[in-house]
C-alpha cells in the first residue's frame, strides 16, 4: 500500500496548526491584558507573581517559579521590577540568610485590589466573541490540554509540590 504523500507546505496549513493558534491567542491575550491594565503598568506575569506572593506570603523565588510555572532565571527580573515599584519586599529567611522570602508591601496589596476589575474585564474580553456555552467548552478543553501536557512544558506547573514544602498547601 503506497504511503500518503505529505501535505503541501502552505501558509494556510500554518494558520490551522494548533501551535500557531495557541501562540496567536497568547499574543491576543497579552495585548488585551495590557490594554485593560495599562493604568497599572503590570505585565500578566507580574500580576501572577503578585497574586502568588499575596496568597503565599514568605514564598521564595524558586517556589514562586513553580507556583506560576515561570522560568526561574527570567523570574529574577520580574521580582526586581516588582521590588523597584515597591510592590514587594525581600527579606532573608530566618534559617538561611541566603534565601530571600517575598512579601507584598502596602503598595503591592493596594495595586492588587485596584487592578482586579481591569483583569476581570481582560479575561472576559478574551472570551467575549464566543457564545457562553462555547466559552465553557473552550475553558474545559484548554484546562485539560494544559494539565495533560504539563510535563512537556519547559517549566511545568509544580504548585502543589512547592506549597507542600512551604506548609501552606491549598
Amino acid at each position: 500500500m503506497p504511503s500518503k504523500p505529505p501535505a503541501p507546505i502552505t501558509i494556510d496549513a500554518v494558520y490551522a496548526a494548533p501551535g500557531y493558534l495557541f501562540r496567536r491567542m497568547q499574543q491576543i491575550a497579552v495585548s488585551i491584558f495590557m490594554e485593560e491594565c495599562k493604568a497599572f503598568d503590570l505585565t500578566p506575569v507580574q500580576y501572577a507573581a503578585l497574586i502568588a506572593i499575596h496568597t503565599h506570603p514568605g514564598i521564595d523565588a524558586t517556589r514562586l517559579s513553580a507556583v506560576i510555572a515561570f522560568d526561574r532565571s527570567t523570574l529574577g527580573s520580574v521580582i526586581e521590577r516588582l521590588q523597584a515599584k515597591d510592590y514587594i519586599e525581600r527579606k532573608p529567611a530566618p534559617e538561611d540568610k541566603r534565601i530571600k522570602l517575598l512579601y507584598l508591601t502596602r503598595s503591592g496589596a493596594a495595586i492588587l485590589r485596584e487592578i482586579i476589575p481591569a483583569v476581570e474585564r481582560a479575561q472576559a474580553r478574551m472570551l467575549e466573541p464566543l457564545k457562553p456555552a462555547d466559552r465553557k467548552v473552550l475553558m474545559g478543553l484548554m484546562s485539560e490540554l494544559v494539565d495533560l501536557n504539563n510535563e512537556a512544558s519547559r517549566v511545568p506547573l509544580r504548585a502543589e509540590d512547592a506549597l507542600e514544602h512551604l506548609g501552606k498547601a491549598g
